[in-house]
């Protein structure tokens, strides 16, 4: 079984300033995976925070870090059958009255048709999403 690793992950790196390789080497030690893929999603989350920066110098570490982890991690485009099942397990969700941050479902659903796990330090979205395997990093 492989990982989606989710952004909240890689932004606390980015702002201990820990290698993307570190990063990947404790993910890997800790869950025991090899394969570890980057939701098209979690490329807008992460470029959101490149884009919002205070300054110059924020946005260029930002977009530094951003160029390794996209050097490192595989992304993995969202597609027709995630959508579908996207809209299915949103569906119900929300029969059942519980509301599931849009971002985070899809995130979850493109591990779900996939057959990984998520890892992520804020599981509580992704516990929301039935038969998803949640790794807390």
């Amino acid at each position: 079984m492989g990982l989606i690793l989710d952004s909240s992950v890689l932004i606390a790196a980015e702002r201990k300033a820990q290698p993307i390789s570190e990063v990947l080497a404790v993910v890997r030690t800790r869950v025991g995976v090899a394969d570890i893929l980057l939701s098209s999603i979690s490329v807008i989350e992460l470029e959101h925070g490149l884009w919002r920066a205070n300054t110059t110098e924020i946005a260029l570490r930002r977009r530094l870090y951003l160029d390794a982890i996209f050097f490192a991690i595989p992304v993995q485009p969202f597609i027709k059958e995630m959508g579908q099942l996207a809209a299915r397990v949103d569906a119900e969700a929300r029969k059942a009255g519980v509301a599931i941050p849009f971002a985070d479902l899809q995130i979850g659903v493109t591990a779900l048709h996939l057959g990984y796990a998520i890892g992520t330090l804020n599981a509580r979205h992704f516990d929301m999403i039935p038969d998803l395997k949640v790794e807390r990093l």
